[in-house]
This record gives C-alpha cells, structure tokens and sequence, in this order.
C-alpha cells in the first residue's frame, strides 16, 4: 500500500490587532468571529499543498497597545499546552508591541524546536489593498514546512528573528527591520532561509512564563532633568533601561544623573544601556561620558533592541537571578538577542 503522506498541522492563534478589524461606525475595530469566517472563505486555504490549520481567537480581541505581561504569558502557555500537537505555530498579532511579544516569548519559551511566527497587517484583511493574505499565508506556509526552531516575526517578504526585530515604519507595509542582523529567510518567488543563522540548542522545550516586575525605560534627550526620575527609583523598581547617545554616552552636565545612578545602585537595580541608534552597539566604557554608568554596574546592551533588553530583564528575573548574574547574563547571547558573543549560553 502506498504511503499518504501526513499534512502538516498548524495552530492559528488570533489575538487581536489590524489584520482582522473591520469597519465599523466608529471606524476600524475587531470583531469576534469575523476572521474565522473571513479565513474558510480563503481559497489559498484550501489548497491540498496547505497544512490543517486550527483556529483559535482570543476573548476580548486586542489592540496590540493594549497587551500586558499577562497576555504574554497566556500565549506561551496556550503554546506549551498544545506543543506536541502542532508542527507549527502562528499568530496573528496587532503591529505596535509585535516585537516585544515576539521577543518576550523567544525567552518565555526555552528550548524551542518549532517555529512560532508572529505576523499582522498594516492594512486590514477586508481591503481590497491589504497586505494580510500574503502575511498571513507565507507565515503558515513558513510554519508548516521549514524547520526554524525560533520564535520570528514574518512582515513584507522577510522572516525576522523575533528578539532582533523592530517596528520602523507606523504606514508603510516593510512595517519591520533587523538593524543588527539579517532575516532568517526571505520569501520571493521562493522561499530561501540562511540556515547558518539559526539557533538549535536541542535542549528539552520548557516554559518560563514572566513575573510581575517593574521595569523603567529612560531615553536620553540634550537638556533632560535627570530629577524627574529620581522618585522612580524606589525599592519595587528591579530594572531600568536607558535608550543612551550613540555607542552607550549621556550627557555629564553636573552631578545629577550620578547621584540617581548611585541610588540605583544601592537599591539592587539592574541599569542595561542599549543605544538610541538603529544600527550599532551600546559598550559602555569606550568614551568617558559612559564612566559612571561603568561606575554604577550597568550591563551593555550591545546590539539588543530595546523590546529585547525589557524582555530578557523580565526573564532573567523570573529565572530567579540576582545581582552580577544578571549583569552578566544581560552581557551574553542566550537566544541570539546579541552578536557580540559567539558561544550562546545554553539554559
């Protein structure tokens, strides 16, 4: 008897966001059930060269603005509970916070051996324009059939690795970028994945879902008062990232910024300072308008994208690491966040 092949089977986890809005009275908004249907009606879909796919929809849809640490964790659990019933996994997400969904479960979801692809849209699947079929079908396609054992983001042609991405553009359908490193794989009339880049560790699959830490983001600006930030650095605030000048530099004007450092410090909170740049690398050190940031034990972001830095901090602390650990850690490549390294940490 001749064998049958088995057809892949994807899970399709819609949560929200531009891709299934439709027009409403009050303009675009999602409504439930409306991409499911929007989905049977899909000729691609239907196609014997396509995987089964199971569809499921969050309650209530999201605006990606919207999501929270809670949410991450929902999607990472409704991954590790369906794990061994799925070759692949993908979901559809709004554009705003795709990257630091992408990243956060890249982390959440420790020795991964499927892809799970975060896509969405600029325009809405129910425009006559949208970019959301193409998005939509390559990512199950990618899922199904390529064995890239990451979490990615898939958006205008290019499968990003989901740690390295960004949002770069509000309207333009290339919505996303990876400064710092090349896509995994690009889809043309065919398509092609640069197989050196990806992560294999071979580790056992676990879920490491995120506790509620808080977190801080500073941005640099010229003339900025370091003293509105002061009353932050309380003893619940565990870490701080500083969007810095160029290779990791802040201004040095008088004794401010040192002094709110300094009580960082003492209050055991991690300081990682990656670069406002798009391209390039954070090293504190290299210039001495980064001395006190040395001085205070910040961790050098390196090349990590903001969305990495916050996410990989909210890891590391759920892991139960302290102090040095974490500075360290920060420092070192454990899901291809960083290029500096080139041996990843194996955990």
């Amino acid at each position: 008897m001749e064998n049958i092949k088995k057809k892949k089977k994807i899970r399709l986890i819609y949560t929200g966001g531009t891709i299934g809005m439709t027009q409403t009275e009050f303009g675009y908004a999602p409504i439930p059930g409306y991409m499911e249907d929007s989905l049977k009606k899909l000729n691609e879909l239907q196609m014997l060269s396509m995987p089964e796919y199971d569809f499921i929809e969050y309650a209530p849809l999201m605006d990606s603005s919207n999501i929270t640490l809670d949410d991450w964790n929902k999607m990472g659990l409704d991954i590790y509970n369906n794990y061994k019933d799925y070759d692949g996994f993908v979901i559809m997400h709004g554009t705003d916070t795709m990257a630091y969904t992408a990243s956060a479960l890249s982390f959440m979801l420790e020795g991964l051996g499927k892809p799970v692809i975060l896509t969405g849209s600029q325009i809405p699947f129910c425009e006559v324009r949208s970019d959301a079929r193409e998005n939509l079908i390559t990512a199950i396609i990618i899922a199904a059939n390529f064995d890239i054992p990451e979490v990615c983001t898939y958006f205008g042609g290019m499968l990003l690795r989901g740690n390295r991405a960004t949002k770069v553009s509000a309207d333009g359908l290339l919505a996303f970028d990876s400064p710092n490193m090349e896509p995994l794989a690009e889809a043309g009339v065919n398509i092609v994945v640069n197989d050196k880049l990806l992560l294999k560790d071979g580790e056992e699959f676990r879920l490491c879902q995120f506790g509620d830490y808080q977190i801080a983001v500073l941005k640099i600006f010229p003339g900025i008062q370091y003293e509105i930030f002061e009353n932050i650095m309380t003893d619940k605030l565990k870490g701080i990232v500083i969007e810095a000048f160029g290779a990791g530099n802040i201004p040095q004007n008088d004794d401010s910024m040192i002094k709110i450092l300094q009580k960082a410090k003492a209050s055991g909170i991690h300081i990682v300072v990656c670069t406002q740049c798009l391209k390039g690398s954070a090293e504190i050190g290299q210039y001495e308008t980064s001395r006190e940031l040395a001085l205070a034990g910040a961790a050098s972001g390196f090349d990590m994208t903001v969305e990495a830095a916050v996410t990989k901090l909210y890891y590391l602390l759920s892991k139960g690491y302290e102090g040095e650990e974490i500075r360290k850690l920060m420092e070192t490549s454990i899901r291809g966040e960083l290029t500096n390294q080139t041996n990843y940490a194996q955990f």
